[in-house]
């Protein structure tokens, strides 16, 4: 039974903005395959974008409905994360949530998984670097695509660990149990037919003895792909075969300009070719584009790319599929059974030393960066043209490559298949931390996170003297309830909202002063409720900041003496 608390905020899992990104495509299949297939009793969702519920069972419900019950979370609740056991994350912020479970005290309450999907950008290396000195516990775990990415996370988690160990003497580095577990499909939501398939060769005027090679994704070829090569495979394979080829290119860029020049650089590599394009973001596009095609063509040639969708998405509508061997592709298509994979060539290691340091400079931005990368990287256009030529004149070897293709997207990549595995994970590492011996107690010097240390503590040599318990406090002659309550009028006044105590906290401060010549602050607070204690504590700064109450200095606290006197 799964017993886990999903993130969710909307933004990685909506797939309806004009910026579809591969991640959030990954998310809503996810979504609606946990919806459909986890054996969870109930669901769990952490609500950090502290969005009203009402709002969140509506994008719910639009991905996938469920008769189960629903349990949200509220953003600042690692209480009820803890009462859960496990927390997962959309995204590599392994780290992050780790430093913030445990400023909440909560090591020992709840484990974490989180995702990889790029791991080129510089934040998400940092992410991963990160997890070598973050409070990882031992059931952790970060969860990679492909064993493509899971190569490159291990190289990168050695390489600071060994940093660490050599440069500061690091004998304990905290390392996330590293687990591989592939993106899946819906594969229901691809199933092709042929009245989709006249519609759309209608209504893209192609012919009928046509063969429809399509591409799904974003078009730029700096951070997703270069089309020139397929281009130019496409060209080769129209001239040596004399059919009639149609290449539909379903996908978006990110402005109309980038559009124009895209499709206009790439239409000059394949003259002979029926160059068709169709906004792939389109809900009612995204699924039945698949029902044109003969042949899925991805040359994927980008590192930003760590496992890659689309194959695993050609392969639940039965298309076969010619793609480069690159990254996740190795794990999805299998040569000569789905379709055909063409080998890619990269520069040896160590020739990109002037890139990492560039970008690590940030004189190179992540597009020209990823960009740069790619512009040095082949893909084999002569195994690309051999595969298409093959695929375009055996329509019996398209038949059975596709037969193939789907079978195994059933059997593999369905989150039906895919779900169990993420719930067997979550429960082993449930079970791993329950098991876990008790934890000593930490330093009573020690901060729970160094690098967000609490404001005060970080800057507390910053004011004359601190407000404690002894502190003597007083009301200021002439304040009353009706000066307060129109302080509070005041927007500049009341910025920092929940950090300051409520108007009623407020108002109670002002009643007891009002009897009172002066008091110290613990008599002041002794009557609050524990929890709120701390609150209003400080809050007593905020009223002496305006005047409504008068702190009782302990000493002549204002040297004589300045810098330079």
């Amino acid at each position: 039974m799964s017993n886990v608390a999903l993130y969710l905020n909307p933004e990685a899992f909506d797939t309806t903005g004009p910026a579809l990104m591969g991640r959030q495509a990954a998310g809503e299949g996810f979504l609606r395959g946990y919806l459909r297939h986890a054996t969870a009793e109930r669901f769990h969702f952490w609500n950090v974008a502290n969005q009203p519920v009402e709002r969140l069972d509506a994008f719910v419900a639009n991905i996938g409905r469920s008769d189960k019950p629903v349990s949200w979370i509220g953003r600042s609740d690692r209480g009820a994360l803890g009462r859960v056991g496990v927390a997962h994350m959309p995204s590599p912020s392994l780290a992050r949530e780790a430093w913030s479970r445990r400023m909440a005290s909560a090591q020992r309450r709840y484990a974490i998984s989180s995702i990889t999907h790029t791991t080129a950008s510089s934040q998400v290396m940092d992410m991963l670097a990160d997890m070598l000195t973050a409070p990882i516990e031992p059931w952790d775990s970060l969860i990679c695509t492909s064993t493509a990415v899971r190569a490159s996370v291990d190289l990168q988690l050695e390489a600071v660990r060994l940093d660490l160990e050599e440069r500061l003497g690091a004998a304990r580095v905290p390392m996330p149990q590293l687990v591989t577990i592939p993106l899946g499909v819906n594969v229901e939501n691809f199933a092709t037919s042929p009245e989709q398939r006249q519609s759309w060769r209608q209504s893209l005027e192609i012919p009928d003895d046509a063969i429809v090679v399509l591409y799904v994704g974003r078009f730029n070829p700096h951070a997703k792909m270069n089309p020139v090569p397929m281009a130019i495979a496409l060209e080769r394979a129209a001239k040596a075969t004399g059919k009639t080829i149609a290449w539909v290119q379903a996908g978006w860029a990110v402005s109309e300009a980038a559009d124009k020049l895209f499709h206009e650089e790439t239409r000059r590599f394949c003259p002979s070719v029926l160059y068709k394009v169709v906004d792939g973001r389109k809900p009612e596009t995204r699924f039945s584009i698949w029902s044109v095609a003969d042949i899925f063509l991805s040359l994927s040639d980008n590192i930003q790319e760590t496992f890659g969708l689309t194959p695993v998405e050609a392969m639940a509508a039965g298309i076969p599929s010619v793609v480069s061997d690159w990254d996740g592709y190795k794990d999805t298509v299998r040569h000569g059974i789905d379709g055909f994979r063409a080998a890619t060539y990269a520069p040896r290691a160590g020739a990109g030393n002037d890139l990492a340091y560039q970008h690590a400079n940030n004189w190179l931005s992540y597009d020209a960066y990823v960009g740069a990368a790619a512009q040095l990287t082949t893909v084999d256009i002569g195994d690309a043209a051999a595969a298409l030529v093959n695929l375009i004149n055996n329509p019996d070897l398209r038949q059975r490559m596709g037969a193939a293709a789907q079978a195994r997207a059933k059997a593999v990549f369905d989150w039906r298949v895919i779900i169990p595995q993420y719930e067997a994970l979550w429960a082993d590492m449930n079970a791993r931390r329950r098991a876990a011996p008790a934890e000593a107690s930490p330093r009573r010097d020690q901060v729970p996170n160094p690098r967000r240390m609490d404001p005060f503590l970080l800057f507390g040599g910053y004011p004359s003297e601190w407000l404690t318990g002894a502190t003597i406090v007083t009301l200021t002659p002439g304040q009353t309830l009706v000066s307060l309550r129109e302080l509070v009028t005041s927007k500049i006044a009341i910025f920092g909202g929940s950090a300051l105590m409520t108007l009623k906290e407020a108002e109670q401060v002002v009643e007891t002063l009002s009897s009172l010549r002066q008091i110290s602050v613990a008599e002041l607070v002794a009557d609050i409720p524990p929890a709120r204690r701390p609150f209003v504590e400080r809050g007593l700064l905020w009223l002496a900041k305006y005047d409504v109450i008068t702190i009782l200095p302990r000493s002549t606290h204002i040297a004589a003496t300045t810098i330079g006197a």
